[in-house]
């Protein structure tokens, strides 16, 4: 709407133009019919320009198709020239009909050919002013989106911290390094405070990541299993099946940590005789899937969009990070207990990145 409110501008110069030269001429001043046809004719392209943004929108000159793009759009540019000069036609029938030297289709042809070198340096500029604005549009919501994958960061960020940090959690930890001080058992003692410091240094130094590897995710999960093992004693059975190759993949920071103590909160703590938590992997074409799996009491049937502690915030992430390309889906597992699936698309880090390959 401003581009083609901006053809007011030149609608003015052409009028003032008519003006001039007739006054510079010597020549009667121009009727109102006359000057209205001059910046008339500009005023048409603002209708025009409608036209133009949509085609460029829906044919960008963008890779792999420029050169194709550049045809149809030179294409384009011709038929604009001729509904242009259709217009002009008409609104000089309409004003000044005596100024027209031809018959209307003969006026039509001649204007045409007046119309094609200006035209169509005017449809491409209108073309590269529709890229430049979308261009800029388009960095500006990369931005907002890079400012919510920052703060969705620091809150996952804050949440495990905080998982880690709570006092059942430091109550559990620190009674049973006292019980392993007190059965003499150093070397258990001295194993389970540098888990926790792992863990907490781990949380703390990712910064600004949105993505860790996949092994780099493990290391986590594990240390943090391993932590936990002293909450629920010798119960906790945790299992991995995950794949060498899979290792060096992409996947969202901090999601499988949260997923794995989702399935510690809401399955192994509610159930006295639950013990099992399943972490596996496999890659499905282009589509990494993890899933968590657990033995405990399952989720109600009416419950297939839980949201327990990371879920809400690890599916906000999702969208931002991967839009329609990834999902988690939490539902009852078929054997008992709860599987939690996340989908994302596949892709890898190298060793430059936080976490990189291995």
């Amino acid at each position: 709407m401003l581009v083609s409110a901006a053809w007011i501008v030149p609608a003015v110069f052409a009028t003032l133009n008519e003006l001039a030269q007739r006054r510079l001429g010597g020549q009667p001043r121009p009727s109102l019919p006359e000057l209205l046809f001059a910046g008339g004719d500009w005023l048409l392209y603002a209708f025009l320009t409608p036209g133009v943004f949509a085609i460029s929108r829906r044919w960008p000159l963008s890779r792999p198709h420029v050169a194709r793009r550049v045809f149809v759009h030179l294409g384009m540019s011709l038929l604009f020239c001729a509904a242009w000069a259709g217009a002009g036609t008409a609104l000089r029938a309409l004003l000044t009909p005596r100024a027209m030297w031809y018959t209307p289709l003969k006026y039509f042809v001649s204007w045409l050919f007046v119309t094609f070198p200006f035209g169509v340096a005017v449809y491409l500029c209108m073309v590269g002013i529709e890229h430049a604005v979308r261009y800029f549009a388009e960095a500006r919501d990369r931005e907002l989106q890079m400012a919510r994958l920052s703060e969705q960061l620091s809150g996952a960020r804050f949440a495990a911290l905080q998982a880690q940090v709570n006092p059942h959690f430091l109550f559990n930890t620190l009674n049973t390094i006292a019980v392993l001080v007190r059965d003499d058992d150093r070397v258990g003692a001295v194993r389970i405070v540098e888990q926790l410091a792992d863990i907490l240094r781990r949380t703390l130094t990712r910064h600004q990541t949105n993505e860790v590897t996949l092994a780099d995710e493990l290391d986590l999960v594990r240390q943090y299993l391993a932590i936990e093992q002293a909450r629920f004693s010798d119960r906790l059975r945790p299992t991995f099946d995950v794949a060498d190759d899979l290792l060096p993949a992409a996947v969202p920071s901090f999601a499988l940590q949260h997923l794995v103590e989702n399935a510690l909160r809401h399955g192994l703590a509610r159930r006295s005789d639950a013990s099992s938590v399943r972490v596996a992997a496999r890659r499905d074409g282009g589509v990494l899937e993890l899933s968590i799996a657990d033995d405990g009491p399952g989720i109600d049937e009416g419950a297939a969009e839980l949201k327990g502690h990371g879920i809400d915030d690890t599916r906000q992430r999702l969208q931002a990070l991967y839009g329609a390309r990834a999902s988690l889906t939490v539902a009852r597992a078929a054997a008992g207990g709860t599987v939690a699936t996340l989908r994302v698309a596949y892709h890898t880090l190298d060793s430059r990145f936080d976490g990189g390959a291995r």
